[in-house]
């Protein structure tokens, strides 16, 4: 069983490491690799120049690249502009490469991050909203509305700041500080956007204005040292000698508090011409954008209609499953969802809603790690280290943020990544639905696939592709209940079946908003009653699909993917082949759009 060495990896500096889709095993360089694998590398150190969040996040803003620590993503009109135009020239340049005389891991690795530029170039064509797709970092939230409860600067950056910008010395503070001011520069780019795309139509449904300006001014009342930036700061610096906290309450008192009011104020006056018309049918060109949102979101040809159907016929097969499972504990009258809604809602399962339960959920979750660790080398022919810390979401954006997600950790290994769920009621997690979570988030899913990225070229570990990331952690959750994490806990096995059919749900409700022009409470009363979630989680799901239109059917479109590619494996190798040998195909070929999953998939069959 081999294991991840990471020693090294940072000096390579953004050279390509060359390894196959095939279990990662080493190919033969073909002669136009050299002058791919330098273009790539440049688009890594252009990436990270547009995006230097990312650089932080994955430990590579130190030497030549330490100038990027101080820096954030433009936010401004102006800033998408360049980052459109730069993407655009990027793509012809990888165009114009003779793929003829390349090896097949040059191959991929081109064409992936060809691909993601020109999902990219095809969302900045819109003239309204956020093409984010080339930044790992929030990668997966693709939106229409610059600024949403779940999407901006306000709910993205102090936490980026407190997670991921490491401080070890003054210059480090310096950085830190040079950011604050980013970051009120940061909001005055974004209001500026909600003007122009208002005055285009553009204006996000009264019931998302109503969570943001909540959450916003909720913030903005705080005393300034009771401020998670200046709070932040002070646990970092506090044997760092220096007036960093001092300077940093000022540039919080003095730019980013005002900048604050002043986004305030814009998205006031959006809320006053506000409807509540959900979907994104509504925007310039909707039906476009939507279409262009769900092929993002899915990196597959799947049309909204076709998409619709598959959620329909998936939720039904998976509560058949339930069904016989729910009889065995004795619940056999009523819907599905109703018994589930039943059990959800049972004292037994459900941790105190107090600062004691959300501990023994943090402890709990954590004593599902060290358990399904001890399972998996028999799921990996290598294993990555997994090096994660679980984290409540930060109590300022709780209301806006989805029940669980997870950050990378950098590639040195010396910042863990993170795994955060959502605590603003315990209510929201029944014990049993916890563990399936936890392996989505947490390993084998999220941070544990992550982790593979990183022995690959620099260019594909700055990107990621909704459906894959996601539907490998759904993958993830199959191969925990595979492994036997629920044979001595039949109510977890229900919870892991949920799960599933909840990522199912979101197949119908994203396309019946967008597309079919669902109503808000028509998408919320049409899940609560067919999965048994409550009220509230299906509440923040659902807003959260109208502020990130095609996001939500990434899930279960990339994970029934990876589960058929397993099964024309299968059928293909018959008694060859070997779960361990297939899991590190898909993980290590690295994140890919699912049109050129297959690929990496037929290579591994072809050479086993």
């Amino acid at each position: 069983m081999s294991q991840f060495n990471r020693r090294d990896v940072l000096a390579l500096g953004g050279a390509a490491l060359a390894t196959a889709a095939t279990g990662g095993a080493a190919l033969a360089a073909a002669p136009g690799d050299a002058a791919a694998e330098a273009l790539l590398s440049g688009v890594a150190e252009d990436l990270m120049r547009e995006y230097p969040e990312n650089a932080s996040a994955l430990g590579l803003d130190k030497g030549a690249r330490a100038g990027l620590k101080a820096t954030l993503t433009d936010r401004s009109l102006e800033g998408r502009a360049r980052l459109a135009a730069a993407a655009k020239a990027r793509v012809a340049a990888m165009k114009a490469v003779d793929r003829r005389g390349l090896s097949p891991a040059a191959t991929l690795d081109l064409g992936v991050v060809q691909t993601a530029h020109e999902l990219a170039v095809e969302g900045f064509d819109f003239a309204y909203g956020d093409a984010i797709g080339l930044s790992s970092q929030w990668s997966y939230r693709n939106a229409p509305y610059v600024v949403a409860q779940n999407t901006g600067a306000f709910v993205e950056i102090p936490d980026f700041l407190d997670s991921q910008h490491g401080i070890a010395n003054a210059t480090d503070a310096d950085a830190y500080l040079a950011r604050l001011e980013l970051y009120a520069a940061a909001l005055d780019g974004e209001t500026a956007r909600l003007k122009h795309d208002g005055a285009l139509g553009v204006v996000a449904p009264d019931f998302l204005l109503d969570k943001t300006l909540k959450q916003m001014k909720g913030a903005r009342a705080q005393p300034v040292g009771e401020w998670g930036l200046v709070t932040s700061l002070a646990k970092k610096t506090k044997d760092i000698p220096g007036d960093h906290v001092r300077r940093a309450a000022a540039l919080v008192e003095g730019e980013i508090a005002p900048a604050m009011d002043r986004q305030i104020a814009e998205l006031a006056a959006h809320r006053a011409r506000a409807t509540g018309d959900a979907g994104a049918w509504k925007l310039p060109d909707g039906e476009a954008y939507y279409a262009w949102a769900l092929r993002a979101g899915t990196t597959s040809r799947l049309s909204p209609d076709e998409v619709h159907a598959m959620g329909l016929e998936q939720v039904r097969d998976l509560q058949a499953r339930m069904d016989v499972l729910l009889k065995a504990q004795g619940l056999s009258q009523g819907t599905v969802g109703a018994r589930m809604k039943a059990l959800g809602e049972d004292p037994k399962n459900l941790f105190p809603d107090t600062d004691a339960g959300r501990a023994q959920i943090l402890a709990y979750l954590n004593g599902r790690v060290a358990d399904i660790r001890t399972r998996l080398p028999r799921a990996f022919n290598t294993l990555a280290p997994g090096n994660l810390i679980i984290k409540r979401v930060p109590v300022e954006i709780q209301d806006g943020a989805p029940g669980g997600y997870a950050g990378a950790g950098s590639i040195d290994g010396t910042v863990p990544g993170n795994y955060y769920i959502n605590l603003r009621d315990t209510g929201i997690w029944p014990r049993y639905a916890l563990p399936t979570l936890t392996y989505h988030e947490g390993i084998p899913g999220h941070i544990w696939q992550g982790e593979y990225t990183y022995k690959l070229p620099l260019a594909r570990s700055l990107l990621a592709f909704n459906a894959y990331s996601e539907g490998w952690a759904l993958y993830a959750e199959q191969l925990a209940d595979e492994l036997g994490a629920y044979d001595d806990d039949p109510l977890g096995r229900l919870g892991y079946l949920q799960s599933i059919a909840f990522r199912a749900c979101r197949l119908v409700v994203d396309t019946g908003i967008h597309a079919k022009r669902w109503s808000r409470q028509q998408a919320i009363d049409w899940f609560v009653t067919t999965n048994g979630s409550t009220q509230q989680e299906v509440s923040g799901e659902v807003d959260r699909y109208c502020a990130w239109p095609g996001q939500a059917c990434g899930y279960k479109v990339g994970h029934s993917e990876i589960v058929r590619l397993r099964s024309k494996a299968q059928a293909a190798l018959g008694a060859r082949f070997q779960l361990g040998a297939f899991d590190d195909a898909v993980v290590r070929g690295g994140n890919v759009p699912l049109t050129q999953l297959e690929g990496v998939i037929d290579r591994y069959i072809a050479g086993r």
